[in-house]
């Protein structure tokens, strides 16, 4: 998990996370959602970039709340699911099996968590540690 100063200004914090991840994604050419959500999966900040599909704004919002509500990267699942072939994971509620979502955390407290959607899931993942990256600065 990651460590940030969200708590004091969440607004603010998850727009330079929003910022970072979207900055990635342009140097690569990618065309992502992002969502960022408060320690209870209520939307903090969102962004669609430009000709992101419109089916991954939910999807980014789910990988965030799944990040937060399982405390931990949504990886987890994928990697459950795909490597140790453990698929009655697919069967948790609010569980989603793709790169893309993580949690953070303040003074090992969970404030929130960032999601990702739009391009494959190593893209989504790679965008989302740039937003942590930025609000960690």
């Amino acid at each position: 998990m990651t460590k940030l100063a969200f708590a004091s200004a969440p607004c603010a914090l998850a727009t330079t996370a929003i910022n970072a991840a979207i900055a990635e994604a342009k140097k690569h050419d990618w065309k992502l959602n992002v969502a960022v959500v408060d320690s209870g999966g209520n939307l903090v900040a969102f962004q669609r970039m430009d000709g992101a599909q419109l089916a991954s704004i939910p999807i980014s919002e789910h990988k965030a709340r799944a990040a937060v509500n399982f405390r931990r990267e949504t990886k987890v699942w994928e990697n459950a699911i795909q490597t140790n072939g453990a698929h009655y994971v697919m069967t948790l509620d609010g569980m989603i099996g793709s790169r893309g979502g993580i949690p953070l955390v303040e003074g090992g407290k969970l404030v929130g968590a960032i999601g990702c959607s739009g391009g494959t899931g190593s893209q989504d993942e790679v965008a989302c540690k740039a937003g942590v990256a930025a609000v960690q600065k």
